[in-house]
């Protein structure tokens, strides 16, 4: 059964005359006549009856009025409901981010898109690099804000942000007596590096710096993340290098001061699959990039 044969009889079945429907639909009056005659061939029973100066619905035809009401609204809806689904508005977008994004950069992009797309589901996890790649090739996830990026043949990374780096030193340590502490004079300090596993991560990062600055052998502590770091900090456990967003959310027992000595920054990046052409991405991507450029702006401000 068409469904254009439906819409035809709600129109007879509302005005309750041929003529009146046809001009309703747009359409002559004998076609009109033939579907409707054809619709009652398909469902096997009289849907009007017809006289000279009235016809009237038939209990069939009261029957199929109703249902044809809910089925054609419950398309309508439905049609309406992809429609916003194909063009991002609705829909879900699984987010899986590296655990120190989540100081500056990650909850501005989700208030932004969150702000510009309400009604679509956002499902976000906490992963480090290793899972983060892991899950973006096996499609468990749409996006992966990574540290400082994941590599990849099948994955497009973007540039997202960078940030200096900075010590967490306990409260109560004699390096915040100096403005400026030097890198190279926390020879005999324990450093608290992060993750445990898998290997290389940031970790080994941080002990390229640390050599850099001339400690060629680094007495280590090892955290599964960031936040476990800083928990061993706060308690006087020894010292981390960490991204400088990290200092703006404060925790008792640690203090974060600049330090003078080598150091290249830190970035993050939004990596996806190439083949991932999904509007919920796309649209994320659009604010990812307008958030990329404005930081890139503000750094060569400053």
């Amino acid at each position: 059964m068409e469904l254009k044969r439906l819409r035809y009889f709600i129109a007879v079945a509302e005005e309750l005359h041929f003529g009146r429907a046809a001009v309703r639909l747009g359409m002559a009056q004998p076609p009109l006549s033939r579907q409707i005659g054809q619709l009652e061939k398909d469902v096997g029973a009289l849907l009007f009856d017809r006289s000279r100066s009235q016809i009237r619905l038939t209990q069939a035809g009261e029957i199929l009025l109703e249902r044809s009401r809910d089925l054609l609204a419950s398309l309508d809806s439905t049609f309406a409901e992809v429609r916003r689904i194909g063009t991002g508005s609705e829909g879900r977008l699984r987010i899986a981010f590296v655990g120190s994004s989540t100081h500056g950069v990650l909850p501005t992009l989700v208030k932004s898109y969150r702000s510009h797309y309400p009604e679509v589901e956002l499902v976000l996890t906490t992963m480090n690099n290793a899972e983060l790649k892991r899950a973006l090739i096996q499609r468990e996830i749409d996006v992966a804000i990574a540290r400082p990026s994941i590599v990849d043949d099948e994955v497009k990374t973007e540039f997202l942000h960078q940030e200096p780096l900075i010590l967490a030193l306990p409260d109560n340590s004699p390096l915040n007596s100096q403005a400026v502490p030097n890198l190279a004079d926390l020879c005999d300090e324990t450093f608290i590096l992060y993750p445990s596993k898998p290997r290389p991560s940031f970790a080994d990062y941080v002990l390229n710096v640390c050599q850099s600055a001339g400690i060629p052998h680094v007495r280590t502590v090892m955290a599964m993340d960031y936040q476990t770091a800083i928990s061993l900090v706060s308690v006087g456990v020894g010292v981390s290098i960490v991204p400088q967003s990290v200092s703006t959310t404060q925790r008792a027992g640690v203090s974060y001061k600049r330090y003078a000595g080598p150091n290249p920054n830190t970035s993050l990046s939004v990596n996806y699959r190439r083949d991932n052409r999904s509007p919920q991405l796309r649209n994320f991507l659009n604010i990812a990039q307008r958030y990329a450029l404005e930081s890139v702006v503000k750094r060569k401000i400053a």
